[in-house]
């Protein structure tokens, strides 16, 4: 994919990525913390799975494995080549290349959105339906859950990577940003973006609308519920399955909405980027396996077979 010629025959070929910071002297330091940030989530959720793969097969894992999966994807969509300029001292980026980011933090954060959902509507099935779990959410569909999640947010980012490359990039070409994104890409391009806007509101507004107004539907049936057990153990016990996956939800969708309420501004300053950009990007799929493994005795404990096991083995 390459920028669309203007009729002068100009256009941008590359664009500049000012970075989380701007004073070099800073760079070595957001290195080494970035490249933490990065160790410990890739870390984090490769545990996860190494301890749900082998024992825990239940619906709910088998989403969480796939969650851990994307986390990992997310975090390497964005960390890895900010942390190559930063040894590289260089900051521009090619458009095609810029384009193929776009493409795969939107896909990856897509299919994230879908699969939250899914994971709700398991909780529902499991607590308000318990006599026919088994069958409503059987392997099958469980898979196919997973595949419709992937194919919505491949759809999602096909279209706004094709709308974006209709644009006209030939004057500005820095990004006060250290990712690829839309809002930072519509206040480069040289064309109207009314459209992209109307597109990327619409579009954001049924793929990640639907998928919380389903989810928000799910627990209220949850709570109800649950509300209707007489043994206090047996809400608490009800409850503590569901904590972990609200509290992914809520981070999820909190730092979602206003990361494009906030980073549509032409004037970011540091603490936009660092708490906006960098919570989005880096701190949620860092503490997801965290989330799940202090607040879920059963990961917790699988964790706990899978450390004693390679002890055992030195």
């Amino acid at each position: 994919m390459q920028p669309k010629p203007r009729a002068n025959g100009t256009a941008v070929a590359e664009f500049i990525l000012l970075g989380l910071v701007e004073t070099p002297g800073l760079w070595p330091a957001v290195f080494v913390l970035f490249l933490f940030a990065y160790l410990v989530t890739v870390g984090g959720n490769l545990s996860i799975l190494a301890a749900i793969l082998p024992k825990l097969h239940t619906p709910m894992y088998f989403f969480l494995g796939n969650l851990s999966v994307l986390d990992i994807g997310c975090i390497t969509v964005t960390v890895p080549s900010m942390l190559g300029r930063l040894l590289s001292h260089k900051r521009t980026v090619p458009y095609a290349a810029c384009l193929t980011q776009l493409f795969f933090f939107h896909l990856l954060v897509g299919v994230d959105c879908f699969l939250l959902t899914a994971m709700a509507y398991d909780r529902f099935l499991a607590i308000c339906r318990p006599l026919t779990y088994s069958t409503r959410m059987s392997q099958t569909v469980q898979r196919i859950l997973v595949a419709v999640s992937w194919a919505c947010a491949f759809s999602n980012a096909l279209t706004h990577t094709v709308a974006i490359s209709t644009l006209n990039f030939c004057g500005p070409n820095v990004i006060n940003h250290f990712y690829c994104d839309l809002p930072q890409l519509f206040q480069l391009s040289c064309s109207s973006t009314q459209l992209n806007e109307l597109l990327l509101f619409g579009v954001g507004f049924i793929m990640a609308g639907t998928p919380l107004a389903l989810v928000v539907t799910s627990y209220i049936h949850v709570a109800a519920a649950v509300l209707g057990i007489r043994s206090v153990e047996g809400r608490k016990k009800a409850f503590s399955t569901c904590g972990s996956h609200l509290t992914v939800v809520a981070i999820f969708y909190g730092s979602g909405i206003f990361n494009y309420m906030r980073l549509g501004s032409a004037k970011l300053s540091v603490k936009d980027k660092a708490g906006v950009g960098v919570f989005n990007t880096v701190i949620n799929p860092m503490l997801n396996p965290l989330i799940y493994s202090l607040r879920n005795p059963d990961v917790q404990g699988a964790l706990w077979r899978v450390l004693v096991g390679r002890r055992s083995l030195i």
